[in-house]
């Protein structure tokens, strides 16, 4: 089998350094450490990027693809909206504020930037099934993306899920399985999946795929970059599920200043989690180094992660670049949804709350300088999760069809 993972050239342990050929591996055999995918890039010019297609391929010569991966079969994900948000900036007292809204993907959430790397890598393996265990955006993205490139789709989730987030699974085809149990625990059953006779030619995209699938997520930090005008955001707050998403967009960062595509200036980066389910953030706090494990309690399911994989390198990339990691409250988490809604027309899901909460009260305590270019994430459609707000989703008034009646009313 001829393998083309583009300018990928090895899997390397971001522990011990060891390096494996492409496979589908995620664990190092020495240190048992985290695999990712190291490169050998080619010469990559801003042009070159400018000229490709208005989705994550632009940045096909950065990836874990094949040259030709635009023209498959693929949700072509990514290049959603960096919104200007003035007014929001006017009332957290932010010069210079955007929102990067990952709504507008395919399935309205970030996770089908890094199912769509996965899908390759599962074509280059051979794998005729797309699996996952998912908080729910991920069910979605997958059983999705599995029905446009012709893959079978088994997927796995907590059983109390939000039904939105259920209905767009489901609807996709394939199989939903709700498991009595936590994401975490949903993950463990995946990764015994993988060991059985049952999971064989099984792609599982955040496990054994999961090198690969990561890397998605470092088409935010380039899209950022060049929607800025090929330059860096001064500070940028992410929110922290796994954490992997804030640890690529790091990478991302310092490859386009590798490559001499952005200008080396310094940047910081925040992490945000719900109170409810908030072990990195806790360790921040407290100086460790280690993220204790947690039963989450937290209306934003799509972060409620109790044992954060890449949680230690979340508090080294925070702390590195002068950053932090913070948390709020599932009230506050209510209350940014609907100020971020009522100032910019953005409608976030609860992770998005989450990063603009988080915000919210990083300035309001002083470690986030509200004269800096400022870049805050929205990683879902608030259509997902429309309990949270639903207290408030009533008429304003219900009245008789008369003038007399509004005039009284309002």
């Amino acid at each position: 089998m001829s393998l083309d993972f583009g300018p990928a050239v090895a899997l390397s342990c971001r522990e011990c350094g060891a390096r494996y050929d492409l496979g589908p591996n995620f664990a190092c055999l020495e240190c048992f450490g985290p695999l990712e995918v190291a490169y050998s890039f080619g010469s990559v010019s801003r042009a070159d990027i400018e000229a490709g297609p208005a989705n994550i391929w632009r940045y096909r010569s950065l990836l874990p693809v094949p040259v030709d991966v635009a023209g498959k079969q693929n949700m072509n994900p990514g290049w959603t909206k960096l919104v200007q948000a003035t007014n929001l900036g006017k009332v957290l007292g932010l010069r210079d504020l955007y929102v990067k809204d990952d709504s507008g993907n395919p399935t309205h959430s970030f996770k089908d930037r890094v199912v769509a790397i996965a899908v390759e890598a599962a074509r280059n393996f051979g794998f005729h099934t797309l699996s996952c265990s998912s908080t729910g955006n991920l069910a979605g993205a997958v059983t999705a993306a599995a029905a446009r490139a012709g893959f079978e789709a088994c997927v796995f989730i907590p059983a109390d899920l939000e039904q939105a987030k259920i209905a767009m699974a489901r609807v996709f085809g394939g199989k939903l399985v709700g498991i009595q149990g936590t994401y975490d625990e949903v993950n463990r059953f995946c990764s015994e999946l993988i060991g059985d006779p049952l999971g064989d030619k099984w792609g599982f995209v955040n496990v054994n795929l999961r090198p690969y699938y990561a890397e998605g997520s470092k088409t935010l930090a380039y899209e950022i970059a060049e929607q800025l005008g090929w330059r860096l955001p001064d500070q940028i707050v992410i929110p922290v599920a796994s954490g992997s998403q804030l640890t690529k967009i790091d990478k991302g960062f310092k490859e386009l200043i590798a490559l001499g595509l952005v200008e080396d200036t310094p940047y910081k980066i925040f992490g945000a989690q719900a109170l409810g389910c908030s072990p990195v953030s806790t360790a921040f706090k407290a100086g460790h180094d280690v993220v204790q494990p947690v039963k989450p309690d937290t209306i934003a399911k799509s972060l409620a992660i109790g044992n954060p994989a890449d949680g230690p390198y979340v508090l080294d990339i925070a702390r590195r670049t002068g950053g932090a990691v913070e948390d709020v409250t599932d009230a506050e988490v209510v209350s940014a949804i609907k100020l971020l809604a009522s100032t910019e027309g953005v409608f976030a899901e609860t992770a998005g709350g989450v990063t603009v909460g988080v915000l919210k009260k990083l300035v309001e305590t002083g470690q986030l300088d509200p004269a800096l270019t400022t870049v805050v994430l929205n990683t879902g459609d608030g259509l997902k999760t429309l309990d949270a707000i639903a207290d408030d989703a009533t008429p304003t008034a219900v009245i008789r069809p008369s003038l007399d009646a509004f005039r009284a009313a309002v």
